[in-house]
C-alpha cells in the first residue's frame, strides 16, 4: 500500500438559502439570538466547519448506498461489512474512514487510512468586500414560531441566526490516492447529494440549500463532471 498522490479540490460554495450551523452557545446575550451560528473567534465572521460537511456528505452517501440499516443507524464502519459487504461500501470507508470495533484488524489493514480531509470554509474575501460595500451583514436573525392549531395564532416566538442567502464560502478538500485508486466518482456523487439535499439545521424548513461553483481538481476545472453526475436512476 503506497501513497501515490494527494489531489486538491476547490470550489466556491454558494448559499441558495440561509444557513444555520449552531455554535452550541448556551449563554444568551442582550440583543442576541436564541440560536447563534458558529463564528471564527478571530474575526467574528461565520464559517462552515469541515466536520459538518464531512458528516453530512457521509450520511447522504450511506443512505444512497443502502448502508444505514446494516449499521442500525450508526455511522457505517468496518464491523458492518459482515452485513453489507460491497466494493462501494469499502470505498466509502476508504474515503471517510471508520471506527474499529470487533475483530476487524485485517479489514482495517486492507482498506487503509482515511483518504479525504475537509477544510473549514471561510467566507470568500471578495464576497465579503462586496457585502460590506452594500452595508450588508453576513448574518440575519430569522424569526420563527409555532402555530396554535385551534386559535390560529403564533406562539413561542424565537430568533435563529442564519448566514444570509447569497453568501459565498471558499470550499476546499484534499484526497489521498493510494496505489492509483480512483475514488473521485464516489466523492462527486456525495457532493451532488449535498446540492440536492441541505447543509446544517432546519433543512426541512428551507435552510441550508447550497451549490458548488467553479469546482477544480489540482487547478483544472471539473465543474462539468459534477454537473453531469446522476445519483438516482432515471426513466421507467
Amino acid at each position: 500500500m503506497q501513497l501515490t498522490r494527494i489531489k486538491q479540490l476547490a470550489a466556491t460554495l454558494i448559499l441558495k438559502t440561509g444557513l444555520h450551523i449552531g455554535a452550541g452557545d448556551t449563554e444568551m446575550r442582550i440583543g442576541g439570538t436564541d440560536n447563534p451560528v458558529v463564528k471564527n473567534p478571530f474575526d467574528g465572521q461565520p464559517y462552515i466547519p469541515g466536520s459538518s460537511l464531512k458528516g453530512k456528505i457521509r450520511s447522504l452517501l450511506e443512505w444512497q448506498l443502502g448502508l444505514v440499516t446494516a449499521a442500525n443507524g450508526h455511522p457505517f464502519s468496518f464491523q458492518h461489512l459482515a452485513q453489507h459487504d460491497s466494493e462501494e461500501a469499502r470505498d466509502l470507508l476508504r474515503l471517510f474512514g471508520g471506527a474499529p470495533g470487533g475483530d476487524v484488524e485485517n479489514l482495517v489493514r486492507q482498506i487503509g487510512p482515511t483518504r479525504i480531509a475537509f477544510w473549514d470554509c471561510a467566507l470568500n474575501a471578495d464576497w465579503l468586500t462586496r457585502a460590506r460595500a452594500r452595508n450588508l451583514l453576513s448574518t440575519e436573525a430569522k424569526s420563527e414560531n409555532s402555530i396554535n392549531r385551534i386559535a390560529g395564532v403564533a406562539e413561542n416566538p424565537r430568533f435563529t441566526e442564519r448566514v444570509i442567502a447569497g453568501a459565498e464560502f471558499d470550499f476546499r478538500l484534499s484526497l489521498k490516492v493510494i496505489d492509483g485508486e480512483d475514488l473521485l466518482p464516489l466523492l462527486l456523487r456525495g457532493l451532488k447529494l449535498l446540492e440536492l439535499d441541505s447543509l446544517g439545521g432546519s433543512g426541512s424548513r428551507g435552510y441550508g440549500k447550497v451549490a458548488l461553483a467553479g469546482l477544480t481538481l489540482d487547478g483544472q476545472p471539473i465543474q462539468a463532471h459534477l454537473d453531469a453526475v446522476q445519483v438516482f436512476a432515471t426513466g421507467g
